[in-house]
This record gives structure tokens, C-alpha cells and sequence, in this order.
């Protein structure tokens, strides 16, 4: 009799907290992540530092809190299997700097992988989920984010709905970021397995660019990972958000026009907004783009529709966003190499969003309109529209009722 007994418990655990977990992430995480400009090259003082430059920029207030550390953190398991922290990174151990990232009003984010050996080489959770699950909870972890190297055999679906378990049954609360780069297409299964799924290989820190790494696998740049979200948008949702991967706005080759549209952009697409950027040397342009709360709230608008775009002349794309209450967000985004001069007229547009059943007409109603990133009204939708806009910038505009 114990033995169904212990089942119908750990199913009814299950139950319980896979309800609880129905709440997480109704709107798109927001954070900040070692691996885009560190890699493998953190400890627990840098760790630190960047919790206190989220606070202190003012980046944890704009809705930052998760601190997520990527790959290499993990140690050998112990006699009994279970995960250690690498010491020599984590000299006070990860418990005390997850004491201090949550004293501080932040979370923290983890990283394992369901092969037998994370991409950097480290010890990962196959065969370990329901223990390394234990760990990552007995840490404190509010987050995880989950990888997919060194996976031959294993089929991806089900894997997933291991960790998930295993993270359910710990009973506390925790993001599940499933890292999949959308080689399975996690969108048609992904909701109820984890709260995001990467739908395309990693970012790197370019405009427009394929990384190849030796064949191995490739980097994507902000334009070919935008347009591989192209027929994804039905599968997203309050709770159930597709993930094109970290910012790079503030990295690399990019420049501060390119990285205000590469934010604009996230925002449009629901997207969760993770930085990868080094916040102590952040430009004071790059924190106005990552902390502008007008655009901030486009992407976390509580309705949780994806956005959607218009390819229009001229390299000109239109990308409309429903939001909450009947207003709209239109982007208008000059993707290519020359200033665009536009002129829209309003009252001809009647927009259909197929997806959410909704329907943006001008011609029947006037909107107010803003410019969300100069913060200030500039006029309504019964006049004309006319701007330019320089070559891989946009011009955000919310329509309000």
C-alpha cells in the first residue's frame, strides 16, 4: 500500500504546484544574464557587482530582477550525486550570494543542461533532474534556464517534461526557460512544459550576420533572428512566451540606433526582455533604451499579444501590437540603409490581427497619438502622418482610446 500511496502523493503535489506554476510569467521575464558579454569568465564578486548596478541604475525598478547565471557554474557531483558549486568561483558559496541577490529585490536565475555535460563542458542534469532540482531549489532559485548540448538520443519533449516535474516538486516557484533554439519546434508543445522556448540558435552582437562556428552550430544576427519569429506569434501568451534570445542592445558592433530598433523590436514581439550587456561600462544611451518604462510596457502589456508586421515599400516595415484597453502599438522600422521619408494616412488604416481577433481601425475611431520614445503627444490619427526615419531606426507611436 506505500508505494501507491507515495504515487497518488507525488501526483497530487504535482497537481498542486503545476497550478501554482500557471501563474508564473504572465508577462515576459526581465533580467540580466552572464553569458552574452562573460561567457565563462564570472565569479561571485562580479556577481555581486551586477546585482548592485541593477539597482543602483535603476535597471531592477524598470522590471530587471532576474540575475541569471549561464554556464560554468556547476561542480562534480557529490558521493550521493548530487551537484556542487564550483568553489573557486563561489568562495562564500552560491547560497550566500543567492541570500544577497534576493536581499536586494533581485531573483536568481540558473543554468543546467539535459545532456550529460553542459556546452561549456560542465557537469549537467541527465539522469540527475529530480535531484539537481532539489539543489537548485535548496539555492533558492527562482529561474532556470535549461540547455540542450550534448543531447544525442534523447528526445527533446520528453525531456523537458522531466525537468519540469522534477522543478514542481520541489514545491517552489521557479521559471522555466527552455534553451531548445527551436530545433523541435517548442512552440507546438512547449506551453504547460515551461514558461519561454527559445525559438532560434543564439544572438550574437551584430546588425545583420551569420556566425559560423566551424561548422558546428551558427550565431545569428538582430535581423535573421527577427525574421525567423515570422509564424510564431498564434503560440504565445501570458504564461507561454516564444524567446528570440537575449539583448545585445549596448554590445558589440552595434550601434546606439541599432540598438534602440533591436529593443523596439523585443518589445513588439512580447518578448523577454534578458540583457547580456556589461553594466559597468553601460553608456548612458544604452541604459535610456533598456530602462525607457513607455516601450518597457508595450512588451509587458498585460493582454500578452505577440506582435505582428506589414512589409511595406522601401525597406519599410509596419509592426502592429494590440494592447490592453483598446489601444495599439504601431512600429514603423526603416530596415534599410537609407533615411525613409513616410507618409501614413491614418484614416486608411484598418488592420486586422487574424491571430488575437481584433481589429485597429482609424477610419472609425481616432487615437491620440505618442511617440514613446521622445515621450511626448504628437497629434491623433485624423491628421496625416509624415516623418523620416534614419536608416535601422524606427518610430514607436502608441495609439491611445
Amino acid at each position: 500500500m506505500k508505494r501507491p500511496l507515495l504515487a497518488l502523493a507525488l501526483s497530487l503535489a504535482l497537481h498542486f504546484h503545476a497550478r501554482s506554476a500557471d501563474s508564473l510569467a504572465l508577462t515576459p521575464p526581465m533580467g540580466w544574464n552572464t553569458y552574452n558579454t562573460f561567457a565563462g569568465n564570472f565569479n561571485e564578486k562580479l556577481i555581486r557587482d551586477m546585482a548592485d548596478l541593477l539597482v543602483t541604475s535603476g535597471m531592477r525598478d524598470a522590471g530587471y530582477v532576474y540575475v541569471i547565471i549561464d554556464d560554468n557554474w556547476t561542480g562534480a557531483r557529490d558521493s550521493l550525486g548530487f551537484l556542487t558549486v564550483d568553489a573557486g568561483r563561489f568562495p562564500s558559496g552560491l547560497k550566500a550570494l543567492s541570500e544577497y541577490i534576493h536581499s536586494r529585490g533581485l531573483k536568481l536565475g540558473l543554468y543546467s543542461d539535459a545532456g550529460y555535460k553542459t556546452c561549456g563542458g560542465y557537469t549537467a542534469s541527465r539522469g540527475h533532474e529530480f535531484q539537481d532540482a532539489m539543489v537548485f531549489a535548496r539555492l533558492g532559485a527562482d529561474y532556470l534556464k535549461y540547455d540542450w548540448c550534448n543531447t544525442e538520443g534523447i528526445d527533446a519533449r520528453g525531456a523537458y517534461a522531466t525537468m519540469r516535474d522534477a522543478l514542481l516538486a520541489t514545491g517552489r516557484p521557479m521559471v522555466f526557460s527552455m534553451c531548445e533554439w527551436g530545433n523541435n519546434k517548442p512552440w507546438l508543445w512547449g506551453r504547460g512544459t515551461g514558461q519561454l522556448w527559445r525559438t532560434t540558435g543564439d544572438i550574437t552582437s551584430c546588425w545583420s550576420c551569420i556566425d559560423d562556428h566551424g561548422g558546428k552550430y551558427n550565431s545569428y544576427g538582430v535581423m535573421q533572428i527577427l525574421d525567423m519569429q515570422e509564424g510564431l506569434r498564434a503560440y504565445a501568451g501570458p504564461g507561454h512566451w516564444n524567446d528570440p534570445d537575449m539583448l545585445e542592445a549596448g554590445n558589440g558592433s552595434l550601434t546606439a540606433t541599432e540598438s534602440r530598433a533591436h529593443f523596439t523590436l523585443w518589445c513588439m514581439l512580447a518578448a523577454p526582455l534578458i540583457a547580456g550587456n556589461d553594466l559597468r561600462t553601460m553608456s548612458k544611451g544604452t541604459l535610456e533604451i533598456l530602462t525607457n518604462n513607455e516601450v518597457i510596457a508595450i512588451d509587458q502589456d498585460s493582454l500578452g499579444i505577440q506582435g505582428f508586421r506589414h512589409t511595406g515599400p522601401d525597406s519599410l516595415e509596419t509592426w502592429y501590437k494590440p494592447l490592453k484597453g483598446g489601444d495599439w502599438a504601431v512600429c514603423f522600422f526603416n530596415r534599410g540603409s537609407k533615411p525613409l521619408h513616410i507618409g501614413h494616412d491614418w484614416k486608411k488604416d484598418v488592420t486586422h490581427d487574424d491571430v488575437a481577433g481584433l481589429e485597429l481601425n482609424c477610419a472609425r475611431h481616432t487615437y491620440s497619438l505618442r511617440d514613446v520614445w521622445k515621450k511626448t503627444r504628437i497629434g491623433t490619427t485624423a491628421d496625416g502622418l509624415a516623418a523620416t526615419i534614419a536608416p535601422h531606426d524606427v518610430l514607436m507611436l502608441r495609439l491611445i482610446q
